[in-house]
């Protein structure tokens, strides 16, 4: 990536089975960390590391996503005249703090569909993915600590974590050649692999920086792991082109 990161996609159309039985009438983005949304926390983080463009690909039953992020004008006037101005002020910003454009996922299938659903919005730019499922706390927001790694190397980037070697079947995970400024040159990475056969214990998190051409590669694949278009199989393609 040569450009600051601009444009972020934010998938938003799982069905959250692993909340149930509140996700079945509540979006698991919307579900709160104390007195705000999850999915809010994640576009504040995008904000803040210089995003203006935020893509939130949603599906069916994920409409209070959208109504979160619009004004409320009722709303807005209830809290005037009742002089709760920094309420108004809270909530007006939330309309405001980025442009935002939302697209459906017609078929929850897999992570890479739901950014292949980006492609119009993104157009030819490179661009970050955000998962709501990982909340990073981190002085300098997650996504743009992967942008800085992106723009140093003119390659796309993920974030990883070290996890035990019993849950690496629960991730992506990713191998490679360690560089001398801390980061990995990744050449292999499979989606959740069975027990024991995990290349590292360095597991991929939810923050991507990634090509535009990232999309016809998603485009050409084939269901993978649990018979979804995986994007770690796409992140495979680059990691053989040493462009990981």
């Amino acid at each position: 990536m040569k450009q600051p990161l601009r444009k972020v996609v934010i998938p938003a159309a799982g069905l959250g089975t692993r909340f149930l039985p509140v996700t079945k009438a509540v979006p698991k983005e919307m579900l709160p960390i104390v007195d705000t949304p999850t999915i809010q926390l994640i576009v504040e983080e995008a904000v803040k590391a210089g995003a203006a463009q935020v893509v939130l690909v949603t599906g069916r039953g994920k409409s209070s996503i959208e109504d979160h992020f619009d004004r409320n004008f009722e709303l807005e006037e209830a809290l005037s005249r009742k002089n709760k101005m920094e309420l108004l002020e809270q909530t007006r910003r939330i309309g405001e703090m980025v442009g935002l454009v939302t697209v459906r996922q017609k078929e929850p299938l897999g992570l890479g569909h739901a950014v292949l659903a980006a492609k119009r919005a993104v157009g030819d730019d490179w661009f970050g993915v955000m998962l709501g499922d990982d909340l990073i706390d981190s002085e300098e927001p997650a996504i743009g600590q992967i942008a800085r790694v992106s723009m140093q190397t003119g390659k796309a980037a993920v974030a990883l974590m070290p996890v035990a070697d019993d849950q690496t079947h629960l991730y992506g995970v990713a191998a490679g050649k360690p560089q001398a400024d801390g980061n990995l040159l990744v050449d292999r990475i499979v989606e959740k692999p069975s027990r024991g056969t995990a290349p590292s214990n360095l597991a991929v998190i939810g923050r991507y920086v990634l090509p535009p051409d990232i999309f016809p590669m998603l485009e050409k694949m084939k269901p993978g792991a649990g018979g979804e278009i995986q994007l770690t199989d796409a992140l495979a393609v680059l990691a053989q082109q040493g462009r990981l």
